[in-house]
């Protein structure tokens, strides 16, 4: 199992070499092969699951359980997923994708890739901001981006704001994660974007703020745990990465008096749903599987096994569903968030990522 800080390793880079070879493989799909080979009881097929959470190796064990359906999991990061389904374009493998994030969720609808479903399942007031109107994938749950963690036995200045870290007793203690190596990095500059200048003028804005922050002394680092690690050894005192890591590094990191790690939230706080989406080219008893799936994946069965199964990585996520409280480690969730747009923000990830490529890292 992969932890979680890797997980989403290279996923900028190649969501972007995913979507191109999307975009290459032609218009239209031919059926599924993936429910083609019968297995388990009558009328049912093995349910290809590709998955890069922590939890889904428990999750689709119980759901076999709970249904008697059989699932085949591929369980790899979020990158080599998409890059894998981009391949298959032709020839799909697979009956439903759960990952982190809607941006790629987006493309895939825009391709033509989903199946519009509405499980029908009451969501929390931040859960049905996460609704696509047309229903092409369905959230399940949330993180948010970014999660400033930082080394309280080091330091005292607490930032508030994105403004904040432009101070000079910011100056070289702060870093992030590299938007093409790391999934959540492109939502969270998405999301500073939308924050600093909406859709008109977020992406100018959003780079004039990055520029000051490098001149401030940004270090940049690969992935999450890049990014942790050189808190842990005082490289940085500061970082900004997606809120499930930075509880996760405070439920697990051994304190000490030069080490005791903390975690702020700045200013608008962009939500990061984990989402699940069907196969349009998978055969029918395929689709409906997976229709189950998502209902029980929502289900209370569902998110206890969601919230037990990686107690200090992917477990440590905000409940969508009403009447769950989170994991006790990670507390509650930003009042001051914002859910951005995937269908407008998700063509623009290669743009941003070639800025940061050129003028940041």
């Amino acid at each position: 199992m992969m932890n979680v800080r890797d997980r989403r390793a290279a996923v900028g880079g190649a969501l972007a070499s995913a979507l191109l070879l999307g975009a290459l493989a032609g218009c239209s799909s031919s059926a599924s092969t993936s429910g083609s080979n019968a297995a388990g009881g009558s009328g049912t097929v093995p349910l290809v699951v590709y998955s890069a959470q922590g939890y889904d190796s428990a999750v689709t064990k119980a759901f076999t359980k709970a249904t008697g359906i059989p699932v085949s999991l591929d369980d790899d990061s979020t990158g080599p997923l998409l890059a894998k389904i981009a391949a298959e374009r032709n020839n799909p493998k697979w009956g439903l994708l759960w990952v982190d994030g809607d941006t790629a969720f987006a493309s895939l609808d825009k391709q033509g890739q989903l199946l519009d479903y509405d499980p029908g399942v009451a969501l929390t007031t931040a859960g049905q901001s996460l609704v696509p109107s047309n229903h092409s994938y369905s959230p399940v749950s949330t993180t948010a981006v970014p999660a400033l963690v930082y080394n309280a036995a080091k330091v005292t200045a607490v930032p508030s704001t994105w403004q904040d870290l432009l101070g000079a007793q910011y100056k070289g203690k702060v870093g992030m994660n590299d938007p093409s190596q790391s999934g959540p990095t492109f939502p969270l500059i998405a999301g500073l974007m939308n924050e600093l200048g909406g859709q008109t003028g977020g992406i100018a804005a959003g780079e004039a703020y990055l520029t000051k922050l490098k001149a401030n002394g940004l270090q940049v680092h690969p992935t999450n745990g890049d990014t942790l690690h050189a808190l842990e050894t005082g490289q940085i005192d500061y970082g900004l990465i997606q809120s499930s890591a930075a509880a996760g590094e405070v439920a697990t990191a051994k304190k000490s008096a030069n080490f005791d790690p903390k975690v702020v939230y700045l200013g608008t706080t962009t939500l990061l749903p984990a989402a699940i989406g069907i196969d349009k080219a998978a055969s029918s008893t395929e689709q409906k599987e997976a229709e189950k799936f998502i209902q029980y994946v929502l289900s209370p069965a569902g998110q206890q096994v969601m919230q037990t199964a990686d107690p200090t990585g992917d477990s440590l996520y905000w409940p969508i569903v009403p009447g769950l409280d989170p994991v006790s480690a990670l507390g509650a969730m930003p009042t001051n968030y914002q859910k951005i747009d995937p269908y407008f923000w998700g063509p623009l990830e290669n743009q941003v990522n070639t800025f940061f490529d050129s003028s940041i890292k």
